[in-house]
């Protein structure tokens, strides 16, 4: 008897787990084990039911795709996990890629391309589509950005001015203006618009 890839499905959008739920009842060697709606219950299903591929979303409340992928390979090692994603951006999947994901799929490409990517990464091979290595690729050399760079562009990004996003940091309006300065520089951006943009593009701002 052949033996089954025991799968658990983790995203916070219940259409999408009943798309994927529905997707894998066509594969007779496929057991769907659990589904969880965010990344604390994906390490509490995961301890439980020890599935051989999981499928995890990155943006999500309570805890995110990326914390629980860390997470769960500091328990068990050798999991295997393909990260499903809206956003092609460099940023993000470079991360989910480092945390130890084994793939990064496009939601948009699940419908072709999920059953072949779970059989890949469970034979212990790696995926990741074209579009999503040509941004790494692009960006490979770029100068990422800080963390405070991000909280900056963060706060640009809902329309603040430099003036509320140094009261809001507790940092000076010169320092915002310096940091936003260096933001312009690392991505090549005409403007504070064009720097969301870019950062919403990239993955470093979530859109």
């Amino acid at each position: 008897m052949q033996d089954l890839v025991k799968i658990l499905s983790v995203d916070d959008h219940p259409l999408v787990r009943d798309g994927i739920a529905f997707a894998l009842q066509s594969q007779k060697d496929f057991q769907l084990v659990a589904e969880a709606a965010n990344g604390q219950e994906a390490v509490d299903l995961f301890d439980k039911h020890r599935p051989d591929v999981t499928l995890m979303d990155l943006q999500m409340p309570v805890m995110s795709g990326i914390d629980a992928i860390i997470e769960i390979r500091q328990r068990h090692p050798t999991a295997r996990f393909i990260v499903l994603s809206t956003y092609s951006g460099d940023v993000q999947a470079s991360r989910a890629l480092k945390a130890g994901a084994a793939a990064y799929l496009l939601k948009s490409m699940l419908r072709k391309e999920l059953i072949e990517t779970i059989r890949i990464v469970h034979a212990g091979s790696r995926r990741v589509p074209g579009v999503v290595a040509r941004e790494l690729a692009e960006h490979v050399a770029s100068d990422a950005l800080s963390d405070r760079e991000v909280e900056v562009l963060r706060n640009i990004s809902q329309g603040r001015s430099n003036k509320i996003v140094a009261s809001q940091l507790d940092i000076t309006e010169d320092t915002v203006k310096t940091h936003m300065r260096s933001i312009l520089g690392k991505l090549r951006a005409n403007d504070r618009t064009h720097a969301v943009m870019i950062g919403m593009k990239r993955g470093f701002l979530d859109a």
